[in-house]
């Protein structure tokens, strides 16, 4: 079986993995808060690649990066343009990097960028750009799947680019739905 490293047109040969993720608030690239990040490219600085894998949870098997927390994609985006900024990306970091998938993932659909609204490279799967949830802490867990927040649901994302089903109750009160609908931002 053949694996395909996607890495963003302008990188170096040997792209830099790196772990993606975290709390940053989206006005800074995801490479400044991880010490691993510190060697960046010089074609497009900040933007490395990072590690993609699949998981499989009580729920289906998701996308994860290389520290196992689960990617999630947003339905109020497009696949030319991410609806998340200002608060909302602090909730939702985006995923700002390349891919390069690791020994054993095989995807059925492809990976992509996008470039934020503040110039950043975000990575987009099957046209989905994705995201981390700050209330994910663990490897596996899908706190943010089937949230109503910032204006719109999230999902974690699947090989098949499908959402997987909402891990929350439909009949349960909980606090997961904003209520606000302020559209981008707002959660």
């Amino acid at each position: 079986m053949r694996y395909r490293w996607w890495v963003g047109p302008g990188l170096a040969a040997a792209a830099l993995v790196l772990a993606a993720c975290g709390s940053n608030n989206g006005s800074t690239n995801a490479a400044s808060s991880h010490p691993a990040a510190a060697a960046t490219s010089q074609a497009d600085a900040g933007v490395g690649s990072v590690a993609i894998k699949t998981m499989a949870t009580s729920k289906g098997t998701v996308l994860t990066n290389a520290d196992g927390l689960t990617l999630y994609w947003f339905a109020n985006d497009t696949a030319t343009q991410s609806n998340c900024t200002g608060s909302c990306a602090n909730y939702w970091p985006p995923v700002i990097a390349t891919a390069a998938l690791v020994d054993g993932a095989s995807l059925p659909h492809g990976f992509g960028t996008i470039k934020r609204a503040n110039g950043q490279t975000q990575l987009t799967y099957d046209g989905h750009p994705l995201y981390t949830y700050d209330g994910d802490t663990a490897p596996g867990q899908l706190n943010g799947n089937g949230l109503n927040a910032s204006g719109g649901l999230w999902w974690a994302i699947t090989p098949t680019g499908v959402e997987l089903a909402a891990t929350t109750t439909s009949s349960g009160g909980g606090s997961s739905s904003s209520g606000s609908g302020s559209g981008s931002g707002g959660w």
